[in-house]
């Protein structure tokens, strides 16, 4: 994420998020210590363990801190008077910028949290939840620019987050990543089918 904006606690638990994230992008997150972890945090083992009880409970932090800055980064580019269609695309390539400024702390969160035990995954479903829910909140906001818009269901929205998801660890473990505009262009085309077809019953 960009560090200027990822903003990270006050005092020795931030600087041990912040140590993570910097030995995640050095290492990745499996081959990644605890003394990796303390000697770019510049703290020592003792602080690490009065703040985390292991090295999952730093990353689930970690994760944490940068689910909240994604939602807060999609939902202020979706602000403004711009038609519905535009904010929501706007959302999309603001969120993809995001996860493009530090790939590598990408990869761990998109791949490594899927294999880091039933912690992460309990705290990966709850992350998605909160992404649909934002997603409906910004579908409700079009709707209310365009009546007759097809409202999405909490079931639609967990499918969107899914697909997205899905097609974000596509580009992050291709040898040719697709570009960003045209993950944008996908992600937003896809919301927009959602809102605009009138029946899908056979």
């Amino acid at each position: 994420m960009r560090g200027a904006t990822l903003e990270l606690p006050d005092g020795p638990r931030g600087r041990l998020l912040g140590g993570l994230a910097a030995a995640i992008v050095e290492k990745g997150y499996a081959a990644a210590t605890i003394a990796d972890v303390v000697a770019h945090a510049r703290v020592s083992k003792r602080t690490f363990y009065e703040q985390f009880a292991d090295k999952e409970a730093c990353y689930l932090a970690l994760y944490d801190v940068i689910s909240d800055h994604l939602l807060g980064v999609i939902a202020r580019a979706a602000e403004g008077g711009r038609p519905w269609r535009e904010r929501l695309r706007a959302a999309a390539a603001a969120y993809l910028e995001e996860l493009a400024a530090e790939p590598a702390l990408t990869r761990a969160f998109l791949l490594e949290i899927q294999a880091a035990g039933p912690r992460a995954l309990a705290r990966r479903r709850e992350v998605h939840r909160r992404f649909a829910g934002l997603l409906r909140e910004l579908t409700e906001r079009a709707a209310a620019d365009e009546p007759g818009l097809r409202p999405l269901s909490p079931a639609l929205a967990t499918a969107v987050v899914g697909g997205i998801n899905e097609l974000l660890i596509e580009a992050f473990t291709a040898s040719i990543p697709p570009g960003l505009s045209e993950l944008a262009d996908t992600a937003a085309e896809l919301v927009v089918s959602l809102l605009t077809i009138r029946d899908l019953a056979p």
